[in-house]
């Protein structure tokens, strides 16, 4: 059985806590049955054309293909129904429209129509009346058409309901993933940049995935200071789906690429919402209508009470019937969705007390006067009131839930976010962003961003301060000489400039100690260790969090040294000063419990250690992401030792234990 990995803490100015370990998970089945490669997609969908006898050449194709660029960007074409099955199998994060001819239509249908992936298809076929034979009696199937204009008409408005219902929503109240989104969010609102330069970057980065049209390309490019950002975000491009599918898969790259547009497009309704408190009632309802899978649908009849999150920018309008009709009861056709029509109750003061602006943008919008929009920045919190059955004849899956806007009311949730914003303070904008980017466990784009800012830095202290964290970016990276390059040029600038600030200092001694920890330098590691903690009792108060980093580093090399009773005393130490110093949820705590479960494991005393391995996993689910890799390395640590438990029962049982 493979040894169980302890948590470190890396300091960067402030506490932090990357991984030791890098965790890779290969796709094996994907990659055998692909016959082509998946190219990057950027929006939430996929258009698969199948047709034994498509000719690209001809010039009918080409016009087809380009109506249907225009609705759906990325689309690929099949003239073997097997390889498309076997495309569309390996599909996981995108839903699918397909557009199959009649004869190939009939022989797979039935055997990929209950693939969650799969959300429409349209038969295109000569012979209409044949084909509608089998074609009505399967959900999926949209309709049978001989011309692609229809066609791309029902398409577009699938759509727009797929898009509308693949927004992010949290229904256990309030998840790590939406704090670290929101502290990300924050840091791209300061940040200050050549819109300029970014409106090119987002142009060049759309057309090097060639995944959208050229024309809506240029014309971003070339358009986009004539119109607002909300005419953006409600207009018929790719705007809305990118941003959409960046925010839903937390995609770091296209967050990186629109921050722009986020950063205007929470500024644009600030200021709307700031220009109409006037005529704006006190209290008021809009309503949503969108599908959701049944899965998400019993999470939130349980979270009835609690609080649900949408972590996208979030459309709403003030017409009932509109959301109702246009996009509530479509979501039924699908047997696997539930239609909901959501009812919002509004009350202004409470927005104002939860920084979440809304606006009015019926006037500024794409559609002048169409749908009465209300829309809402990123991070809206509601609490469940109650979920009703809306009474239909066709069908026992529409649904009406009455929400309220709600603050923030989680004070442990608020505690945690507020002393991880605390820690980030050190650094602005950019630099920010690229410490939460590591927060994240996204090391490797984070190294990116340093390295622009190594090259544009002004000043010494923004030098050292960048090599100080492409140290930390090449230790989670498992980079160990680069790291300790990065750290000891940070220190060699940091001891010439800033000679004064010891906490700094102390860092760098902590963090170089941890790169020869890795490396198995354990002697020079307790020296660092130790040289850092003596700078720390000058120039901190008692309890600092900084001594508890210290003291668990140390308890790191006991640890793989085998002095068990050395590590697992420093280990408490630290634990002691965290439970001080920190809020209940931090994940400093995880690290804490994780490795004190480590030396019980070690030690054999596995009750112990699973008992405090337990503890890790229920903080670090409370305060990390769910894909950061600490969580799987708990985990593991978690079942490693259930193992053992069972193991020592049945010898135990079995009278073979090796002292009986």
């Amino acid at each position: 059985m493979s040894k169980q990995k302890p948590i470190t803490t890396v300091i960067s100015g402030a506490a932090a806590m990357p991984s030791t370990t890098t965790i890779t998970i290969a796709n094996n089945r994907a990659a055998v049955v692909r016959s082509r490669p998946m190219r990057r997609v950027l929006q939430n969908f996929r258009l698969l054309w199948l047709d034994a006898n498509l000719d690209e050449s001809k010039d009918d194709f080409k016009k087809s293909f380009r109506r249907l660029r225009r609705v759906v960007a990325s689309i690929e074409t099949f003239k073997d129904a097997q390889e498309c099955i076997d495309f569309l199998r390996a599909i996981t994060n995108e839903k699918v429209f397909m557009i199959v001819s009649g004869s190939l239509g009939r022989q797979i249908i039935t055997d990929i129509e209950g693939w969650p992936q799969l959300e429409s298809v349209y038969v295109f076929c000569r012979n209409q009346a044949i084909h509608e034979q089998w074609a009505n009696k399967i959900y999926k199937v949209k309709g049978v058409y001989t011309k692609i204009k229809p066609i791309c008409k029902a398409l577009q408005l699938d759509r727009e309901n797929c898009d509308r219902a693949m927004i992010s929503v949290t229904f256990n109240g309030l998840d790590p993933l939406f704090m670290y989104t929101q502290l990300l969010k924050e840091a791209l609102l300061e940040i200050e940049d050549d819109d300029k330069k970014s409106i090119k970057d987002l142009a060049d980065y759309c057309c090097e995935q060639d995944d959208i049209p050229e024309d809506q390309i240029k014309q971003v490019e070339l358009e986009y200071r004539k119109h607002t950002p909300i005419w953006w975000y409600t207009a018929e491009t790719f705007m809305y789906p990118m941003l959409n599918r960046g925010l839903r898969q937390m995609d770091v790259d296209i967050i990186l690429k629109m921050g722009f547009f986020i950063r205007h497009l929470h500024n644009h309704i600030t200021q709307l919402h700031q220009e109409q408190q006037g005529s704006m009632p006190t209290n008021f309802q809009v309503f949503r209508g969108q599908g959701l899978s049944m899965e998400d649908f019993e999470k939130m009849k349980k979270t009835k009470g609690g609080l649900m999150s949408f972590n996208n920018f979030l459309s709403t309008s003030r017409n009932r019937t509109t959301s109702l009709d246009n996009f509530a009861r479509p979501a039924t056709n699908n047997p696997n969705s539930v239609g909901i029509l959501f009812v919002m109750n509004i009350d202004t003061a409470i927005c104002m007390k939860s920084s979440t602006p809304f606006a009015e943008v019926s006037k500024v919008g794409y559609y002048k006067d169409k749908e009465e929009e209300i829309l809402f920045s990123t991070h809206t919190i509601f609490r469940i009131n109650r979920i009703e059955r809306i009474p239909d004849e066709h069908t026992d899956r529409l649904w009406q839930v009455n929400l309220t806007l709600a603050g923030n009311q989680d004070d442990d949730f608020n505690k945690l976010t507020a002393h991880l914003r605390e820690e980030l303070n050190w650094a602005k904008g950019w630099a920010r962003l690229g410490h939460i980017l590591i927060q994240l466990g996204e090391p490797a784009k984070a190294e990116h961003l340093y390295q622009i800012l190594i090259e544009t830095a002004t000043s010494d202290k923004a030098r050292g301060d960048c090599n100080h964290m492409l140290g930390w970016v090449y230790y989670g990276l498992g980079e160990y000489s680069k790291a300790i390059t990065f750290y000891e040029q940070a220190l060699d600038i940091k001891e010439k400039t800033v000679p004064q600030n010891l906490p700094d200092l102390a860092a760098s001694y902590n963090n170089i100690g941890m790169v020869y920890n890795n490396i198995g330098e354990y002697s020079k590691a307790l020296s660092l260790y130790e040289r850092s903690l003596e700078i720390r009792k000058i120039a901190l108060p008692p309890n600092h969090p900084d001594f508890a980093q210290s003291y668990n580093n140390i308890g790191l090399v006991y640890d793989n040294m085998g002095e068990y009773s050395k590590a697992l005393s420093s280990y408490e130490r630290s634990l002691e000063i965290r439970k001080i110093a920190l809020p209940p949820n931090h994940p400093d705590l995880a690290s804490s419990y994780n490795n004190i479960g480590l030396v019980y494991d070690n030690m054999g005393e596995y009750p112990k250690a699973f008992t405090y391995y337990e503890k890790a996993q229920e903080i670090g689910k409370k305060s990390l992401p769910l894909t950061h890799p600490h969580i799987a390395l708990v985990k593991r640590n978690t079942e490693d030792v259930k193992k053992k438990m069972e193991f020592f029962f049945i010898l135990k049982r079995e009278n073979k234990l090796p002292f009986s």
